[in-house]
């Protein structure tokens, strides 16, 4: 549980760097980060799969490319909906969503090694 909670931190501060290099998302302070955290967790892990088995054909024929604007709308989609967290747009989801997927990945490969941590589940 513990290591759930540092992971959702984690990725509330790999979105507040995406805001601060991208000019065009915006998150209002580090509870709206949270929320937005775990807000694109929620959407990544239940409607993502669906859409990818969905868009499948679509994805092999733009070998692969479409899931990129998927991956921007779902992030555009998100900062649509919530409060004190918005998207400029379906290019800037594109490019955000890839930024927050590359910064919480390195953050959360490089705070959380793994089981080997120390830190309990």
């Amino acid at each position: 549980m513990l290591r759930l909670a540092l992971v959702w931190l984690l990725n509330a501060l790999a979105l507040l760097a995406v805001a601060y290099l991208l000019p065009t998302v915006h998150v209002a302070g580090f509870g709206s980060a949270l929320i937005a955290a775990l807000a694109l967790g929620f959407v990544n892990a239940l409607i993502r799969p669906l859409l990818v088995l969905l868009t499948l054909p679509l994805t092999l024929v733009t070998l692969g490319l479409f899931y990129f604007i998927l991956n921007g709308l779902l992030f555009w989609g998100v900062g649509s909906v919530l409060d004190g967290f918005e998207v400029g747009g379906l290019w800037s989801g594109v490019l955000g969503g890839l930024l927050y997927g590359a910064i919480a990945w390195a953050l959360t490969s490089l705070l959380v090694p793994g089981k080997k941590s120390g830190i309990p589940e």
